[in-house]
């Protein structure tokens, strides 16, 4: 069964070539989030298997969306997403309960490898 997967990004370029990535890869992408806040709802509306977490974003950043997702739901599983040099960040989130990181531009063997890795 194909696994169900929320797209949390600022800039909506980005989570369409998320969503295009995944899409071909058999990954069926239930929603998608332009800030944390957004993301905090939607994954309660949802309960998705995967969470794909930009960090920088308005409203609320990906790391307190992350913080608060994971109080809601500890079995969350969230991979985050962030640019070259954010490397202080990326440690923070996986702290926080990332199970894993991609850095932009994306990748689509990266982004896919990191996916299979945390849901299959």
């Amino acid at each position: 069964m194909a696994k169900n997967i929320l797209i949390c990004d600022d800039a909506a370029f980005m989570r369409m070539m998320i969503k295009d990535i995944l899409s071909k890869n058999g990954y069926n992408v239930v929603g998608e989030a332009e800030n944390g806040a957004k993301a905090v709802e939607k994954y309660a509306e949802l309960k998705p298997d995967l969470v794909l977490m930009d960090i920088t974003m308005p409203e609320m950043d990906g790391i307190a969306a992350l913080k608060s997702i994971k109080s809601s739901d500890p079995g969350a599983t969230v991979i985050m997403c962030s640019a070259m040099g954010q490397q202080a960040m990326v440690i923070e989130s996986i702290q926080a309960g990332a199970k894993d990181f991609i850095v932009k531009p994306f990748q689509a063997d990266r982004v896919i490898e990191a996916v299979k890795k945390v849901v299959g």
